[in-house]
């Protein structure tokens, strides 16, 4: 089933007057239980595409389908909330609050899916509270930083946070994750611990799509899209991840990358 569908998608911008066509006749489809990267050069769209297809920016034309539903035709509301509930955002710069701690950080979302539903009594109000903050204990265990749940964001290092902020984009259980470059601010061991977590995640069902710069990320991933002066110049079929198979996985896109320009 296709999780994602994109049709001649195109995104402008108007700066000094002029138009700047960043996003061209794009047109993908991402399928449920794929992790699929997206490369290419320094602003050749490929933040742009992420912000576009999840609705986090409006297309200036062309249709994005997410399980069915065009988001160009919802609501601002709706779009939130399908963004809220339905799907996970992953970023290079790890957007926490810095008045809460890592474990309400993570909690936050799932409270304000909660509170958008109609009028709830308090029992059952409560119910769901502990559901969420039991879901949260266990995806902190799972991530291995449940000894960090009530540090302040400050106290904790950088592939730390950015596995809370994993927690944090798995709280709402997500059809989708979208993640820019995830592992961009983290040295190359936080970057190693962080894919993994990703590539877990996604073994058990979760789709991820996911911008990076990194080819030796992009290779654990099962297909890689490479864009370029805002279109789609080609793409890459490497299958499911299998560690044993790193290398050779990374080689044949370093080929296939050079081939492309990059």
């Amino acid at each position: 089933m296709n999780q994602l569908v994109v049709k001649d998608l195109c995104k402008t911008y108007i700066v000094n007057k002029r138009p700047n066509n960043v996003l061209r006749n794009i047109s993908l489809k991402i399928e449920e239980g794929e992790m699929a990267a997206v490369m290419g050069p320094s602003g050749s769209g490929k933040s742009t595409l992420l912000y576009t297809v999840s609705g986090m920016d409006n297309a200036t034309a062309g249709k994005v389908s997410f399980f069915g539903k065009e988001i160009e035709s919802l609501s601002a509301r709706e779009m939130s909330r399908i963004r809220l509930s339905q799907m996970g955002f992953i970023f290079q710069q790890m957007y926490l609050l810095k008045n809460l701690t890592i474990y309400d950080n993570i909690v936050l979302p799932a409270y304000q899916a909660d509170g958008e539903k109609k009028v709830l009594s308090g029992r059952v109000r409560k119910k769901n509270r502990e559901k969420i903050n039991e879901r949260a204990r266990e995806l902190m265990h799972k991530l291995g930083i449940t000894e960090i749940a009530d540090n302040d964001i400050t106290e904790v290092s950088g592939g730390q946070l950015q596995r809370a902020c994993i927690c944090r984009s798995l709280i709402n259980q997500p059809k989708m994750i979208f993640a820019d470059e995830p592992t961009g601010a983290l040295n190359q061991q936080s970057s190693k611990e962080v894919m993994k977590e990703l590539n877990r995640i996604n073994k058990e069902g979760t789709t991820i799509m996911l911008v990076t710069h990194d080819s030796k990320v992009a290779a654990k991933c099962d297909r890689v899209l490479y864009i370029e002066d805002g279109t789609i110049k080609g793409e890459m079929k490497l299958g499911k991840f299998e560690e044993e198979k790193l290398r050779e996985r990374e080689r044949k896109l370093s080929g296939w990358l050079l081939e492309m320009g990059w």
